[in-house]
């Protein structure tokens, strides 16, 4: 799959190129630093177990491809390296190794997830950005500046509502569920993501849940920011105040972040 397909998504290279050089990121970030610091944007984590289910998601999902069924999390253990350079290596090995399993599969190969999208390409784009935000977690952790790229952050908040559409109905998640609603619409609007509606995303709160598209429309709020903002902020990454301008309802905006934590 190539960028400007139709789907709205990035392409298949983007992903791979992204998924090593977040994870590389990641590594350097956390290469020097004490693991027992505390990260603030993960609640009760530190930076060694930051590291251990960065490490452990992207060989869950490899794993997962490679036998193309269902894997418990457990079965896959991560053994993190104690020493700073062991433990780079080991990061960067384990993104490698999802990429070269991906393409084993075949992007659009049927394999399970538990996503509607049923292809090897979800694991690929999920652990992107998962490895992204993780990513962020750890450079605020050691008091860098974190910025994201445009393009993945607002591929970002397309893969953010779509978690949020899905995990809901195939688990039991309370805060989610909350999302559901009466009709209440948001709209959030990347103000640098080029023309049309690359950058535009509306959502609606329906009593059975989540539903949004790729699209520009009246909404109850609207909230806009560059796209990296959009992401931090809807990621609870970073406060909405200095970073994103709210016009409309700000109260179903205040529910939504409040409610949005995964």
């Amino acid at each position: 799959m190539e960028e400007g397909d139709g789907t709205g998504w990035l392409g298949d290279g983007r992903y791979y190129a992204a998924l090593e050089a977040e994870t590389a990121r990641f590594a350097e970030a956390v290469h020097g630093a004490d693991p027992a610091r505390p990260v603030p944007t993960c609640p009760e984590w530190t930076l060694a177990r930051l590291t251990e289910h960065v490490g452990q998601a992207q060989r869950w999902a490899t794993v997962v491809l490679e036998r193309r069924a269902p894997v418990p999390n457990a079965e896959v253990k991560a053994q993190v390296p104690h020493d700073p350079d062991e433990r780079s290596a080991w990061l960067v090995a384990g993104a490698r190794r999802l990429g070269q399993a991906v393409r084993a599969v075949g992007p659009p190969t049927e394999v399970w997830t538990w996503s509607e999208d049923h292809t090897a390409r979800f694991w690929l784009r999920r652990t992107t950005h998962d490895t992204l935000v993780h990513r962020v977690d750890a450079e605020l952790a050691v008091g860098r500046e974190a910025g994201v790229d445009p393009d993945l952050a607002a591929d970002g908040i397309a893969d953010l509502l779509d978690m949020f559409a899905v995990l809901p109905r195939i688990d039991d998640f309370p805060e989610l569920a909350e999302l559901a609603g009466h009709g209440q619409t948001l709209q959030f609007r990347a103000t640098d993501a080029g023309p049309g509606a690359a950058g535009a995303w509306l959502v609606r709160r329906q009593p059975s849940g989540l539903a949004w598209e790729r699209t520009h429309g009246p909404a109850d709020v609207t909230v806009r920011g560059r796209a990296a903002d959009l992401l931090l902020v809807l990621t609870r990454r970073a406060a909405p105040a200095a970073r994103v301008e709210v016009e409309g309802d700000e109260r179903l905006f205040a529910h939504w972040l409040d409610h949005s934590r995964l």
